[in-house]
């Protein structure tokens, strides 16, 4: 069923603006949809100032990855929004995979992912919960410190 919650005036109680979706940079698209499931194209880290790079226990810390795994959750939120022209037709998240670009050895990959898994929860409440893998990387593309791919079940 769904509710009565506005998701953009929550939004910009949390301070999130969703930048315009950028093209995909290789063969690929941003969101597949198939019956009531989208799978979303994993995303890395970018700001007007260009993408975060780097290695997690390297030359970025813990704290410094989750903050970028929340810019990925609001470009992925900007996807959704794109896609659907309503937030309000999310049903549930219902599965995240995080990838982190991190030195051998380094295990704190939830607390890095946990970034995006919080902006969800922020944003959607219970239906923001997810299943989730958080996995360490050798490399991401162009270096990027995180990226991020989800599926979401809509109305």
């Amino acid at each position: 069923m769904k509710s009565n919650i506005n998701f953009d005036a929550r939004l910009d109680s949390l301070g999130i603006k969703l930048d315009p979706v950028a093209a995909p940079l290789a063969n690929y698209v941003n969101v597949v949809q198939t019956g009531n499931l989208l799978f979303l194209s994993g995303k890395g880290p970018r700001t007007a100032d260009g993408l975060i790079t780097g290695k997690i226990g390297e030359d970025m810390t813990v704290e410094e990855g989750y903050e970028a795994a929340r810019v990925v959750a609001g470009l992925q939120l900007a996807v959704l929004k794109d896609h659907l022209g309503d937030l309000n037709k999310v049903k549930r998240i219902v599965k995240v995979l995080g990838m982190v670009n991190c030195t051998d050895g380094f295990g704190n990959q939830p607390e890095v992912i946990n970034g995006f898994s919080d902006v969800m929860v922020e944003v959607f409440g219970d239906r923001g919960k997810h299943a989730r893998a958080a996995v360490g990387m050798n490399a991401l593309p162009r270096n990027i410190c995180v990226e991020i791919e989800m599926v979401v079940e809509v109305y």
